[in-house]
């Protein structure tokens, strides 16, 4: 019988082949510790919780780390609105940038799933995450439904009295294909969560607060007013302001079990 002979080359590439025809990415732990600033953030993140207490944990890619962002003008001051709807709860911001599903997932597996509260575990965490998935991953709304499932079982895993409340991923202008996953991923999010259907998951759909008379409004995200102009993804601060009076129902709710 005639051998045959395959290299170490395709046998790898047959492996990841076979391995990622059974294993959604999205969905696994990924870390991003060999990029120098995420290691440095991850690492200050963690000397911050080992040594706080906090009431609200805000999950999230580059959309919650920019409550972090001061700008010159009170459209991009972004900690004055976190400090006005979010500093009454002892917060801490938990978003990094370019993160997707499985970044997060990795965090929560390496700390950040140890969150310390005031009198026991925080009382409510919001998560908002996704968007990066539809990016250089490319993983679409399967993929990432996956992940952010994936991401709320390990938050109530590590903090089971805390409850989440989650965001839906936002509408950008990023093409045909983002606008239609990311309707595809919103709407699989409300037949899961949405209506109590998961007791300790909150869902509120942040999507009217960007669509207006069926259209994206783009003065409501920061990429527009740059030079050049990027695709709309991130909102300005004035936009996260409406975000945060959006969900602010919920999250009182959260944090007080009212």
């Amino acid at each position: 019988m005639r051998r045959l002979g395959l290299s170490a080359t395709c046998l790898l590439a047959l492996t990841a082949t076979a391995f990622a025809a059974h294993t959604i990415l999205a969905a696994i732990p990924i870390g991003r510790m060999d990029l120098p600033w995420w290691r440095a953030r991850f690492h200050e993140k963690q000397h911050e919780i080992a040594t706080g207490h906090f009431g609200l944990v805000y999950y999230g890619d580059s959309i919650t780390q920019n409550f972090e962002r001061v700008g010159k003008t009170p459209d991009s001051n972004w900690p004055a609105v976190w400090q006005r709807f979010y500093g009454r709860y002892h917060p801490i911001n938990l978003g990094f940038k370019g993160d997707t599903t499985a970044s997060l997932l990795w965090r929560l597996a390496h700390g950040e799933g140890e969150v310390h509260g005031i009198n026991g575990p925080p009382r409510a965490a919001i998560l908002l995450i996704g968007a990066n998935n539809l990016g250089r991953p490319h993983w679409g709304a399967t993929e990432t439904l996956a992940g952010i499932t994936a991401d709320i079982d390990s938050i109530h895993a590590h903090l089971p009295h805390t409850h989440i409340v989650l965001l839906s991923v936002l509408p950008a202008d990023r093409g045909p294909w983002v606008a239609a996953n990311t309707r595809e991923i919103n709407q699989g999010l409300a037949r899961r969560y949405a209506n109590n259907a998961t007791p300790y998951v909150t869902y509120v759909d942040v999507t009217p607060v960007f669509i207006h008379n069926g259209h994206l409004d783009d003065n409501l995200f920061i990429d527009r007013h740059l030079t050049p102009p990027d695709p709309p993804l991130h909102p300005t601060a004035t936009a996260a302001a409406e975000v945060a009076a959006h969900i602010a129902p919920a999250v009182s709710q959260a944090m007080t079990g009212k």
